[in-house]
C-alpha cells in the first residue's frame, strides 16, 4: 500500500480558492468564476476522501490492535480480520482516486482539435488508408455529438486522400484524442491486387489542440501570404475567384493552405487557425521533449516518427504498440468504435503519471507534466 503524498498543498490551495469565492467581485468574470468554482468542488471532494482514506486507516489499525492482544475473543478476531479485508479493498481503491486527482490537469484537455491526417508510404493505398482514417475519426466524432469542420483537403486520383485538416469542437475533444498522434500503419490486400498480397501502407496522424490568438502572438511581419484560383471540379463558383490562400510562417517555414470556402477571407482565417495551433502544439512539443529525457516510452509523446499502432485488417486485428494491446474487433473500430481503445490509453497515461506522483513524493522533487 503506498503512502499518499502530502495533503497540505490541496489544502492552502482549497483555503487560497474559498477566500476567493467570499469576495464581493468574485462574478464579475464569470469565465474566472466558473473555472474558480469548479477547482474548488474538485479539491472538496479530494480532500473529503482524503478524510474516509485516514478514517479507514484508523480503523485498519484499531482491528490489528484488536488482533494483537492476547485476551481478545475468537469470534471478535475473526470479525476484526473480516472487517481489515474490506477495509483494504476499498481502501485500495480509494487511494487510486485520491491520486488520480492529485494529478495536475493537462490545460488543453477540454480544448477543440485540429486534426492533421496525411497519407505516407504506400502510394494510393496509404491516401484510400488516410481517408478511410478521416471516416474513423469522424464516425467517432458523430458517435461523441462532435461537431467537424474542413479546414483543407487534398484528394487523390484514386479516389482516397493526400492530405486533411479538420476542426472538431465539443467537449473534452482533446483529452479523449491526444493520443492519436504518430504514424498509423495498416495492413491489408489492395483492391487493385490480383494476387491477394498484402500491402503495407502508413499515414500520419497530428492532433493539434486549437490555439487562440492569446496563445499564440504571430507578427503580421513574420507572415508570407499568396493568394490563388482555388482548384477543383470546373464550373463551380469556388474557381471563378483568387479565393484559396496560403500562409508561410517565415521564422519555422510552416505552410497553410486552404481553399475549401470560397470567400478568401474565411480561408485565410482558417489557414491562420491551422498555423497557430501547429505553433501551439510545435511549443509544447519541446516542453514534452525535455519531460521526455527523464521518462522514455511514454504514451502520447507526440512524437510522428514513431509507429503507434497497426491495423491488420485480414486478420481484423488493430494492435497499439505504445501499449501492447491487441484487440480483434477492427471491422467496429474503423466504423468509429474507439472507446475501448482510447479508455485504455487515458488509463495507462494514468498510470504513469501517479508513477511520477510517487516518486516526486518519496524524493521531494516538483515533476511537471505537461
Amino acid at each position: 500500500m503506498s503512502r499518499l503524498p502530502d495533503i497540505k498543498p490541496f489544502e492552502q490551495k482549497f483555503q487560497e480558492l474559498s477566500q476567493q469565492l467570499e469576495a464581493t467581485n468574485f462574478f464579475s468574470d464569470r469565465h474566472k468564476a466558473t473555472q474558480i468554482s469548479r477547482e474548488h468542488q474538485k479539491l472538496s471532494i479530494l480532500l473529503e476522501k482524503y478524510r474516509i482514506y485516514n478514517k479507514m486507516l484508523e480503523d485498519i489499525r484499531g482491528n490489528q490492535l484488536l488482533l494483537e492482544r492476547p485476551d481478545t475473543e475468537v469470534m471478535l478476531k475473526e470479525l476484526a480480520l473480516e472487517d481489515n479485508k474490506v477495509l483494504e479493498a476499498k481502501l485500495e481503491e480509494l487511494s487510486d482516486d485520491i491520486l488520480r486527482g492529485m494529478l495536475p490537469p493537462n490545460k488543453n484537455n477540454g480544448r477543440n482539435t485540429i486534426i492533421e491526417i496525411r497519407a505516407g508510404t504506400g502510394g494510393n493505398e496509404a491516401s484510400l488508408f488516410a481517408a478511410d482514417l478521416f471516416r474513423m475519426y469522424s464516425m467517432y466524432s458523430e458517435k461523441m455529438r462532435w461537431k467537424i469542420e474542413l479546414m483543407g483537403s487534398s484528394p487523390s486520383e484514386c479516389g482516397g486522400i493526400k492530405e486533411i485538416s479538420f476542426l472538431i469542437t465539443g467537449e473534452e475533444v482533446f483529452g479523449r484524442l491526444k493520443f492519436e498522434s504518430g504514424v498509423h500503419r495498416v495492413q491489408r490486400v489492395p483492391v487493385t491486387e490480383a494476387n491477394g498480397r498484402i500491402h503495407t501502407s502508413a499515414a500520419t496522424v497530428a492532433i493539434l489542440p486549437e490555439a487562440e490568438e492569446v496563445d499564440v502572438q504571430i507578427a503580421p511581419e513574420d507572415l508570407e501570404i499568396s493568394v490563388c484560383r482555388a482548384s477543383g471540379p470546373g464550373g463551380q463558383g469556388v474557381n471563378t475567384t483568387d479565393s484559396a490562400v496560403q500562409i508561410t510562417h517565415k521564422p519555422t517555414g510552416m505552410i497553410v493552405t486552404c481553399a475549401d470556402e470560397r470567400s478568401q477571407q474565411k480561408n485565410k482565417a482558417k489557414a491562420l487557425k491551422v498555423l497557430r495551433s501547429r505553433l501551439l502544439q510545435q511549443k509544447e512539443e519541446a516542453e514534452r521533449q525535455k519531460y521526455a529525457e527523464n521518462r522514455r516510452n511514454q504514451v502520447g509523446s507526440g512524437d510522428r516518427s514513431e509507429r503507434i499502432r497497426t491495423y491488420n485488417f485480414p486478420q481484423n486485428r488493430l494492435t497499439d504498440h505504445r501499449i501492447g494491446l491487441t484487440l480483434y474487433s477492427l471491422s467496429q473500430i474503423m466504423d468509429g468504435d474507439l472507446d475501448t481503445l482510447i479508455d485504455a490509453l487515458i488509463d495507462d497515461d494514468y498510470k504513469k503519471r501517479i508513477e511520477d506522483l510517487l516518486q516526486n513524493n518519496s524524493t521531494d522533487k516538483t515533476i511537471t507534466r505537461p
